[in-house]
């Protein structure tokens, strides 16, 4: 019987640079399909920006077709213009989403930091530095924005959110893992 698979899009919305992912869940094992940014700085007006959004988050449902969306919720600051901004930028992918019928869940900053970390005051690089790790993402596939980790990040907090995704396994000891584990073992020891 062939193992369910899902895809999960991830955004971390902004109206400077927007980040996204995209997770492949096989299981309980997610692998990371691609990850990047709509960088929507040489868009003068603010409705010019988001109809960008909205046309780059549809081109990337249109490409990876995915099952699920995680956004990032807008985190609550004193600017009370850049609130607007955000959730402006974050209602339109939402809408694109919503237009093809694909399921939302939104996740606070905290709760993603949390779920990548186990530090809901993490910083941005050590999110990034745990998906690396956690996701086998090679050095030279990691973008110089972070929110394109960040939007990665709300998709893999997703995938974690679903259920129990497979971890490495734990021994009690070297004779434990040999024994779980034979054919990782190269010769014989004498004792």
């Amino acid at each position: 019987m062939p193992k369910a698979e899902k895809i999960i899009l991830g955004i971390d919305p902004g109206t400077t640079i927007m980040g996204y992912g995209v997770l492949r869940v096989c299981g309980k094992q997610a692998t990371m399909e691609t990850m990047g940014v709509i960088d929507l700085r040489k868009y003068t007006g603010p409705y010019l920006k988001l109809g960008r959004i909205f046309e780059r988050v549809t081109g990337l449902i249109e490409s990876y077709l995915p099952d699920e969306m995680a956004i990032e919720a807008p985190f609550f600051g004193k600017n009370v213009q850049s609130m607007l901004k955000l959730g402006r930028a974050q209602g339109v992918a939402i809408a694109a989403a919503i237009q093809r019928d694909i399921p939302i869940t939104e996740y606070a900053p905290l709760k993603i930091k949390m779920a990548i970390t186990g530090n809901g005051q993490a910083s941005k690089e050590q999110v990034a530095g745990m998906l690396t790790r956690m996701l086998h993402i090679k050095a030279e596939d990691m973008l110089p924005y972070m929110d394109a980790t960040d939007g990665l990040a709300a998709a893999y907090c997703h995938f974690l959110q679903m259920g129990s995704p497979e971890i490495e396994k734990k021994y009690s000891d070297w004779k434990d893992f040999i024994k779980k584990n034979p054919k990782k073992v190269k010769g014989t020891i004498n004792s």
